[in-house]
């Protein structure tokens, strides 16, 4: 199938079952709250959609990290990270823990207190919630996008 024919197997499930889009809204209005940059939720909302081969999901993703007002040079090298001068200490741990917390099923700790305590170095508690609540929210629209093939560059309403 070419990418101009790419059409889902269904409308979002989300679209579907309205009372499901209405507390996805919440816990992105939470997950907004909570204290840790919008730049930095983008980022991360990006690198776990880039790990799970989520089209629309990256192409919607970076276009609202440049809303946001990130630069090309950082969303470019954001799947090397760990290799690139671009982030601070802060978003290296939030990338760090998005990526473990996707994987879950790459090792058998699957968020080692190593990643746990950098993040809680530069995140308190509450935003640690905001960033562990976007990384679920992500990897949930990651999952059913994916599942339907949401084809990129598809807006819902």
């Amino acid at each position: 199938m070419s990418a101009a024919t790419m059409q889902p197997r269904m409308k979002n499930p989300a679209m579907v079952l309205p009372d499901a889009m209405k507390a996805i809204q919440g816990l992105y209005k939470a997950t907004s709250e909570g204290g840790v940059p919008q730049q930095t939720l983008e980022l991360v909302h990006l690198r776990a959609s880039q790990i799970n081969g989520c089209s629309a999901c990256v192409d919607s993703g970076a276009r609202s990290a440049k809303k946001a007002g990130e630069t090309d040079e950082r969303l470019f090298a954001v799947a090397a990270w760990r290799e690139a001068p671009y982030f601070t200490d802060a978003e290296r741990a939030a990338l760090a823990l998005a990526e473990a917390a996707t994987r879950l099923s790459d090792r058998a700790d699957a968020v080692p207190d190593e990643i746990w305590e950098e993040a809680a170095r530069h995140y308190d508690e509450q935003q640690l919630a905001a960033l562990i609540l976007w990384i679920a929210t992500t990897n949930l629209f990651n999952r059913l996008n994916v599942t339907i093939r949401e084809p990129a560059g598809v807006t819902w309403g």
